[in-house]
């Protein structure tokens, strides 16, 4: 019966926010303005109002754009709990993309809110840094298989970063790289090759000389053994460690992120809902072409919350 459904909950990474994400909620949710204020309390300035009024350049800057996107995350789950009470199913796991496996940590109890955007600010100031080092970027390669990207990464010294659902696949690596990279892949027959904005090739050996200084960072922040397990974006398998945790996020940095076989993970240890929470839809889409047969649903604004009440229907 409805005690066997098992649920994930995923959490979006940096590129799904937008101008006024977060608005709606902050202005019909007490439990949304809860998380908001206290974020702003937190960091010290006004991150709601660069969510909700921008600029978008300043938004989308790594060290803004990482705890904005977590924090209306947050904010969206803490609304549709508002909303259902206990029409919500809890999570059997939960997971996120990159930036998005920290919005997790919150939800299993693994990182208090405060602790979270302190830290993923930071992993943006650091992130950002590594990119000036070593400047570089991301490419998404929309239509070809993993061989074939492979192969163009060898040829051209890139790396895979993402490997996103069946026919998505994000590289990166030195912009000439890049470059070399898109040529080869539109030869190869790719259907779209698009440049990321974002200030680094993130998830790739460009990120190494950070290491360091995001383990002093992450050492000084507390963890606690997660609620619920963390499926991790390195190796796909659940975690419920906290050393393990630990290890993941430094790992992360500079490894590919393994969505495609996290969910299927989750899907072959029985979750058939997923709930995408957070601004925009790009985990909802990426899951549905990894296995269209599962139920999906994306809670990110007002609208799509007051819905939340009816997911057994769909």
């Amino acid at each position: 019966m409805v005690e066997e459904i098992k649920v994930a909950y995923v959490f979006p990474g940096q590129g799904s926010q937008a101008v006024g994400m977060g608005l709606d909620l902050y202005v019909h949710y007490s439990s949304a303005r809860e998380v908001f204020d206290e974020v702003d309390k937190t960091l010290g300035f006004s991150l709601s109002r660069l969510c909700f009024e921008g600029p978008e350049e300043d938004l989308t800057q790594t060290i803004a754009v990482q705890p904005a996107v977590l924090t209306t995350s947050i904010a969206c789950l803490k609304a549709a709990q508002e909303v259902s009470g206990d029409n919500l199913p809890p999570p059997t796991f939960v997971a996120g993309h990159s930036l998005g496996e920290y919005t997790a940590l919150v939800v299993a109890g693994a990182l208090s809110l405060p602790d979270a955007v302190r830290l993923v600010r930071e992993r943006g100031r650091l992130m950002n840094e590594a990119g000036r080092r070593e400047p570089g970027g991301m490419l998404a390669i929309i239509g070809l298989d993993e061989e074939a990207i492979k192969d163009i990464c060898l040829s051209v010294g890139t790396e895979i970063s993402n490997i996103n659902s069946p026919g998505q696949i994000v590289i990166s690596g030195a912009q000439d790289s890049l470059v070399k990279a898109r040529r080869l892949a539109q030869i190869k027959g790719a259907r779209r090759v698009i440049p990321l904005k974002v200030s680094g090739a993130f998830h790739s050996v460009l990120m190494e000389p950070i290491l360091d200084g995001f383990k002093n960072a992450i050492s000084g922040f507390t963890f606690q053994k997660p609620s619920v397990p963390v499926v991790a974006n390195v190796t796909a398998q659940p975690l419920t460690d906290v050393e393990a945790i630990r290890g993941e996020l430094v790992n992360q940095l500079a490894h590919c992120v393994q969505w495609q076989q996290s969910v299927e993970n989750m899907i072959a240890r029985g979750v058939t809902t997923f709930f995408e929470i957070g601004p925009g839809e790009v985990l909802t889409g990426l899951i549905k072409r990894i296995s269209p047969g599962v139920q999906t649903f994306n809670v990110s604004n007002a609208q799509t919350v007051s819905e939340v009440t009816s997911w057994r229907k769909g």
